[in-house]
């Protein structure tokens, strides 16, 4: 099948940045041109940091901005070709055999490995699209080594080889986001095959303004305050510092509450909305002075 015409996805860095912050994802520069690149020059983007950052948020909103769909590959230990790629229809292909009768056995196998019995899972259903793709493999440092040797052909190439039907290229190249919290170093393989995008933590002001724009009716004054306390945990040494979607989900605790001044009691009310571990929780409390 004939390649089809290459989606645009950004003009310019500036485009990225005008296009993602429409859909509610405000970037920085580097996160802009990196974004546009990855259309650009049609590489993969592996974006690494901690939970929590807006990694996936990234993927999505590059969608949402290009009208493309979003197919998600999560990944998970135990992930295997049969949940990434494709699998044969097991049930039907036997039914055909059943229904086959006395035709040779040769006519019957080359009947059972056609498209009819294959069940297309992310990786392959992405490839195989016409229309614009983001494909979203999320979590990847989660898989086995050996998964990571699925994903090259995919990323390098844009194909995938089924034994009996030959190698499937992609229509059109989908734009591929792959995400770690870089709990295991990926493969030199993968990484060269990409273009890297680090994400860390915003600056206060630039959380405050995720915070104003995600949150109606949130007090600039709040939101600050708001910013201030979270980036005063992240500072404390927590199994799970809180990520940029438990800000949000915070500031939308204290509208429903009520809530016009954070303070102390506010805060040690509300506390389990951005904390997760008991724990955290106490190391939050003793050091921050908040009262008991």
């Amino acid at each position: 099948m004939p390649r089809a015409t290459p989606h645009a996805w950004f003009s310019s860095p500036a485009d990225a940045a005008t296009r993602l912050e429409a859909t509610g994802y405000l970037t920085d520069r580097t996160t802009a041109t990196t974004a546009h690149l990855a259309g650009a020059l049609e590489k993969p983007l592996l974006i690494e940091g901690p939970a929590g950052v807006g990694k996936t948020e990234l993927a999505k909103a590059v969608a949402k901005a290009t009208g493309a769909e979003l197919v998600r590959l999560q990944c998970y230990e135990g992930l295997d070709e049969a949940r990434a790629l494709y699998e044969w229809n097991y049930k039907k292909q036997l039914l055909r055999i059943q229904a086959a009768g006395s035709q040779e056995w040769s006519s019957t196998h080359d009947d059972i490995f056609t498209e009819e019995f294959l069940l297309t899972r992310p990786l392959l259903t992405a490839i195989r699209r016409a229309e614009p793709t983001v494909l979203l493999i999320d979590e990847v440092d989660k898989t086995d080594v050996e998964v990571e040797g699925l994903l090259l052909e995919v990323l390098s190439d844009f194909q995938v080889t089924i034994p009996e039907l030959g190698t499937l290229a992609a229509v059109r190249r989908p734009f591929v986001v792959l995400t770690s919290n870089a709990t295991r170093e990926l493969s030199e393989a993968v990484k060269r095959r990409c273009l890297y995008l680090y994400l860390d933590y915003p600056d206060a002001e630039r959380e405050r303004d995720i915070v104003l724009s995600q949150v109606p009716g949130i007090d600039d004054r709040i939101a600050g305050q708001l910013v201030d306390m979270v980036g005063r945990m992240r500072d404390l040494d927590l199994k799970k510092s809180p990520s940029i979607a438990e800000t949000i989900d915070w500031a939308r605790t204290l509208i429903a509450l009520e809530i016009n001044d954070l303070d102390e009691a506010a805060v040690e009310s509300t506390l389990g909305v951005v904390l997760k571990h008991a724990s955290d929780h106490a190391r939050a409390v003793r050091e921050l002075k908040l009262r008991r």
